[in-house]
């Protein structure tokens, strides 16, 4: 037998019934509470935000603190050169970049950034929509692009689907690699003799003035290894073999003005 099964219950007291009495009501939430807020479970950090506008800055601020970060995990950049001072003192989950910056261009952070760590997600915040610096950002390692001309529920948007593993792409950039896709293809390693593209005409025009690659790719937003690929087949097209001579055979075309 169990002994506990034979003890009387214990006796009722008035105390016992004053603190019944007193005890506060359990509440019940509403059956269709609202969400809370845009906060995450889980927010990788600290988070590199390489973006020198102050507005821009702010933005971006509210936005992710809305999501749940505090500010001390939050890294601020406003020059290319903070950015890889930043890289350097440590490691980030996440990074936010923008493509233009005042001493330099984020594509070459971007390269810098995933050679660094392969698993990154970097998302670019950029008012540039041009396909050469869009398609440029991605092939050197950015795991979506998005524009600042939108507004602050599709940014949360795009932070959101990075933040979860995603790859967001801004609508007006779709549409424009969807049309890439279903253009023409070229037949690999063709390249049509004394053609040059308008951005081959371009860069050449800069090497006539004296710039180096790195030099055109800053001033381009272009990455160094886009610029040197782009000369090779300058090189091929006027069937020469050194800068001088590329930009000697184009003006001797009416290529170079």
């Amino acid at each position: 037998m169990n002994p506990a099964l034979d003890q009387d219950p214990e006796p009722s007291t008035p105390a016992a019934h004053a603190a019944s009495a007193h005890a506060p009501a359990p509440v019940h939430a509403p059956a269709h509470a609202p969400a809370a807020d845009w906060r995450e479970p889980l927010l990788p950090a600290p988070v590199l935000i390489v973006e020198d506008e102050p507005l821009m800055q702010r933005r971006i601020h509210t936005l992710l603190t809305q999501f749940g970060y505090e500010p001390d995990a939050l890294v601020f950049a406003g020059t290319f050169a903070q950015a890889q001072a930043c890289i350097a003192a440590q490691p980030h989950a996440l990074a936010l970049v923008d493509i233009e910056l005042p001493d330099g261009n984020g594509v070459s952070l971007i390269e810098q950034l995933r050679a660094d760590d392969p698993g990154l997600s970097i998302l670019v915040i950029s008012a540039w929509s041009t396909e050469d610096v869009i398609l440029t950002a991605l092939r050197a390692g950015a795991t979506g692009y998005v524009l600042k001309e939108r507004d602050d529920i599709e940014l949360s948007l795009a932070i959101r689907s990075v933040l979860r593993g995603g790859a967001p792409i801004d609508p007006f950039i779709a549409s424009r690699i969807l049309e890439l896709l279903h253009s023409p293809v070229s037949t690999p390693g063709h390249v049509d003799a004394g053609v040059l593209s308008p951005r081959e005409g371009e860069i050449l025009q800069l090497v006539s003035q004296g710039m180096t690659n790195r030099e055109i790719a800053q001033a381009l937003f272009l990455s160094k290894h886009t610029v040197e690929c782009h000369i090779k087949h300058i090189y091929q097209k006027l069937a020469v073999s050194s800068r001088t001579k590329a930009v000697f055979a184009a003006r001797s075309r009416g290529l170079l003005a």
